[in-house]
């Protein structure tokens, strides 16, 4: 495994923070409706209020209720362009953007906190534990560390933010936030807002790979000859691109797990209460496929979301590492 030594230009620490917010707030304005099509897609009171959707869209809605669903993944992409048409036609344009101010709210800090922790993270393990030099061990215990501290601090900003997805019509799609934190205190306590952290926990390994695989992917990146600035431009983008796509196939399921652990409870009761019994309930009853439901569209979403988010953050890092 090689080992590469750190870069003579150390950036400030708070750049790390304030370039990793910047770019996913851009990533998360860019890619918000495919995010309201994944939730709704992953929730299974969504799937029992549309349980088909029909590809040759007969109607205003293009539901078909009993027709046979496909399940390959070109239609899944198809059928994601149909509920996004969908949600504009019945509910609005703006009920596109559900939760996106609850999202924008746990993004900019859930971003600022992951690559602050794991650009900083990376140094002080390499410094301590490696004579200062990184490599593929460095950053998979960055990448873990960064992903239980960014999950622990910003779980009750997601689980409002499902909450507000998981809504149908256009009551309040901006500013409800603050009722639906006020619902959850009161219906579920403080507890309610920690829901799905096992699930988030178990998506540190997403995290994990991501980051591993985008530093192995870059360098190889930048070690090919004769590549001009747009040239690694472009490597660096499809670094990011492919490195979440990767890992997001890899460990989606625990995406499906989270959304219904964060769930409403229906008439009083809460159907999802633990991982374990989650994991179980979902597979006898809608079967292992279910737990890819939502995939393309969240595939959408986060592959370009990852190609913005890291070119901000790397662009200002290097702005900052070629100054004076």
């Amino acid at each position: 495994m090689s080992a590469t030594p750190l870069a003579a230009s150390k950036p400030s620490p708070w750049l790390h923070f304030v370039a990793g917010g910047l770019g996913g707030m851009c990533g998360a304005i860019v890619t918000s409706p495919f995010d309201v099509v994944k939730t709704r897609l992953q929730s299974d009171l969504f799937r029992q209020k549309h349980p088909v959707v029909n590809v040759v869209g007969n109607g205003a809605s293009g539901v078909v209720m009993g027709a046979p669903r496909p399940s390959n993944l070109l239609y899944n992409f198809v059928e994601t362009g149909y509920i996004i048409r969908d949600i504009y036609r019945e509910e609005s344009f703006r009920a596109l953007f559900k939760g996106l101010g609850p999202t924008l709210v746990g993004v900019v800090p859930a971003r600022s906190i992951n690559f602050f922790s794991y650009g900083n993270g990376k140094r002080i393990i390499a410094d301590k534990f490696n004579d200062g030099k990184e490599n593929s061990w460095v950053h998979l215990s960055a990448a873990a560390l960064a992903g239980i501290v960014t999950s622990t601090a910003t779980n009750p900003i997601w689980v409002v933010k499902t909450r507000l997805q998981l809504t149908q019509g256009d009551k309040k799609v901006l500013g409800g936030s603050w009722h639906c934190i006020q619902k959850i205190l009161r219906e579920e306590g403080i507890r309610g807002f920690y829901k799905g952290l096992s699930a988030s926990y178990l998506g540190v390994t997403e995290g994990t790979i991501q980051w591993v695989l985008y530093e192995r992917l870059k360098r190889l990146s930048e070690s090919m000859d004769g590549q001009g600035p747009v040239g690694r431009w472009v490597g660096m983008l499809g670094s990011a691109g492919t490195a979440k796509l990767v890992a997001s196939l890899i460990t989606y399921p625990h995406e499906v797990l989270r959304t219904r652990l964060r769930q409403p409870s229906v008439n009083g009761v809460l159907k999802y209460t633990g991982l374990v019994q989650t994991l179980r309930l979902v597979i006898a009853e809608e079967g292992a496929r279910t737990l890819y439901s939502g995939l393309s569209a969240h595939l959408m979403r986060v592959v370009p979301n990852a190609a913005v988010m890291y070119s901000i953050y790397e662009g200002l890092i290097k702005w900052s590492s070629s100054r004076p």
